[in-house]
């Protein structure tokens, strides 16, 4: 049983600054907390370091031994002995030992990564093996092993019952029954790599806050005089410790993870480049949607007024024109503030055995070929078959069919849309292209589904009150399980290896920082007395200039 307090932590029942930056540390892979302070440990330097969480005072404890702590990477403190993960083996010591005299605890066969104490059990996890071991902490005999998660390099900790695992290539933190193994559910980082993680309990509030690292790659300008020119783009390595804040709903099978209060802005700049003449025009806008994940706060005009419109349950803006030329000038949009949260689905195969049966109308609506799906053609006939074989179970043919196309797809930027068909023979897509072929070969296997998007707000959760601008829009899709409902899934993120094993990080869940428009409406139209005009007789794009900005205000807890 997961205790209350930690299902939903504020984040102003924290440290002074949401974010600890140990002075000097390079990388850190494992942390704990021990008598209020935090340990680390940078593997890059070899500084065990002990960190004053409100003030960010950091010392290097072991200042003659660093050589022997390079490369470690687990971390746990108990009974005041230090344990850690180097190589192949498992160590202790005391804390308090200047000299960090190391005993070996254990030596694998595997590379081990994770290390974590519980009364008489020490649990080491092993990306290699694919498992996480529990030994006897007396003679250092295997009790037994869990099957790991997750596919990265996973660093463990341990809270009552409950085991937990981060996952640098999942971008996930997962809560594991600690006897068992069996997954309770799993919560998307607001970053990328998460390195360790651990609880701290504050005792003014009574509360436990789960703290995690994360170690990233971060652009930055260098000034370089002896270059011409003289600003050079390079890459920095950057490590932190940042609170992790969620909250589950068994009973819907999804948790929330840190979320932010944003303002997002979307414009028309009219610019149109053909002579034209357009009369009584309707100009409409999808509006930001309320989803599980996503709270809009409020939605005002820019430039001109609008009038709202509830289409398929949808909220659309209607710009009106009484005439538009060429010679036409003005911007027009809307400005919304929006909560958006990092959102993770639990659900397992065996929870798609028995389902209802679908909505009668989804059919005419999520199985047909409306949108150039190139359902008809022979490639894509056979991918359809070829990608799930035999399979039965709803989940499982999602799941084959998201790494067949993985297998066949590399992704790359084009100027333009091809049908599936065109880019599953030529073997490279635009996340646009791998929707198209991925709604394809899902609604041929009876799997309904729909395109979503349209934006994603730059990755930059710490840079608050600056405006941010999308290098391009972007789209992924929802699948529908029924007695569930729409569940997300991006389009080609996860295909980050040739041939796999490929991450499921954002199978089933969307990261804080996409924005999600009205659903099953075309995100903007064009309309003269109620008739849509097609690409062939005005293109928007041929129009007008569109204008995207996001401004983070602040951090934001699931409630």
């Amino acid at each position: 049983m997961i205790s209350d307090t930690l299902l939903s932590v504020s984040p102003q029942q924290q440290f002074n600054g949401a974010t600890i930056r140990p002075i000097a540390a390079s990388e850190i892979h494992g942390i704990a907390f021990y008598n209020n302070k935090l340990y680390g440990l940078d593997n890059r330097n070899g500084y065990l370091l002990e960190v004053d969480p409100i003030t960010h005072n950091t010392k290097v404890l072991n200042t003659n031994h660093w050589e022997d702590f390079i490369g470690v990477t687990g971390l746990a403190i108990a009974d005041n002995k230090l344990w850690f993960t180097s190589r192949y083996s498992v160590y202790y010591c005391n804390l308090d030992d200047p000299d960090f005299k190391c005993e070996l605890f254990i030596r694998l066969a595997d590379r081990v990564n994770g290390v974590a104490i519980w009364e008489s059990s020490v649990y080491v996890s092993s990306q290699k093996a694919g498992t996480i071991s529990v030994f006897d902490r007396q003679n250092a005999k295997e009790i037994t092993h869990l099957d790991a998660p997750g596919i990265g390099i996973e660093n463990i900790t341990i809270k009552g019952e409950d085991l937990w695992v981060s996952d640098t290539l999942e971008q996930s933190v997962y809560c594991l029954d600690r006897a068992t193994g069996k997954q309770k559910f799993s919560l998307l980082t607001p970053f990328e790599c998460p390195t360790g993680l651990t609880f701290y309990h504050d005792p003014e509030t009574d509360q436990d806050i789960l703290y995690v690292s994360y170690v990233n790659n971060e652009p930055y300008i260098r000034d370089n005089p002896n270059a011409d020119p003289n600003h050079e783009l390079l890459y920095r390595i950057e490590t932190f410790i940042h609170p992790l804040y969620f909250r589950y709903y068994p009973q819907d099978h999804y948790a929330l993870s840190n979320g932010y209060l944003v303002e997002m802005t979307y414009v028309e700049e009219l610019a149109p480049l053909d002579p034209i003449e357009l009369k009584n025009l309707e100009w409409r806008m999808a509006l930001p949607a309320q989803t599980h994940r996503q709270k809009v706060h409020k939605v005002e005009p820019i430039g001109l007024p609008f009038t709202e419109i509830i289409e398929d349950g949808e909220r659309v803006a209607v710009f009106k024109f009484d005439t538009l030329t060429e010679h036409s000038r003005c911007i027009f949009g809307w400005k919304a503030l929006i909560e958006v949260w990092g959102i993770k689905y639990n659900l397992t195969p065996r929870d798609c055995e028995k389902l209802p049966e679908m909505p009668p109308d989804y059919g005419d609506r999520y199985l047909v070929d409306n949108d150039n799906l190139a359902m008809d053609t022979d490639i894509i006939k056979r991918a359809a078959a070829e990608a799930v074989g035999r399979e039965t179970n709803l989940l499982r043919k999602i799941y084959n069919i998201r790494n067949y196309v993985y297998d066949r797809l590399s992704y790359g930027i084009k100027p333009h849309i091809d049908t599936p068909d065109i880019a599953l023979r030529r073997g490279v897509g635009s996340c646009g292209e791998y929707v198209g072929v991925l709604l394809a070969l899902f609604r041929l296997n009876g799997i309904a589904c729909r395109t979503v998007g349209r934006y994603k707000c730059p990755a930059s959760a710490l840079v608050h009150n600056i405006p941010l601008k999308p290098d391009y829009n972007h789209v992924w899709l929802e699948f529908y399980i029924p007695g569930v409902g729409w569940l997300p899934m991006e389009s080609n993120p996860d295909d980050i290896y040739e041939g796999g094993p490929y991450p499921t990080r954002f199978f089933m869940g969307l990261a804080w920082y996409h924005a999600e428009m009205s659903k099953g409406v075309p995100f903007e139209r064009l309309m003269i007395d109620g008739v849509v005009l097609n690409k062939q007789q005005v293109s928007i794009g041929n129009l007008a200039i569109n204008h995207v900005q996001f401004t983070i205000l602040e951090e934001s807890s699931p409630s």
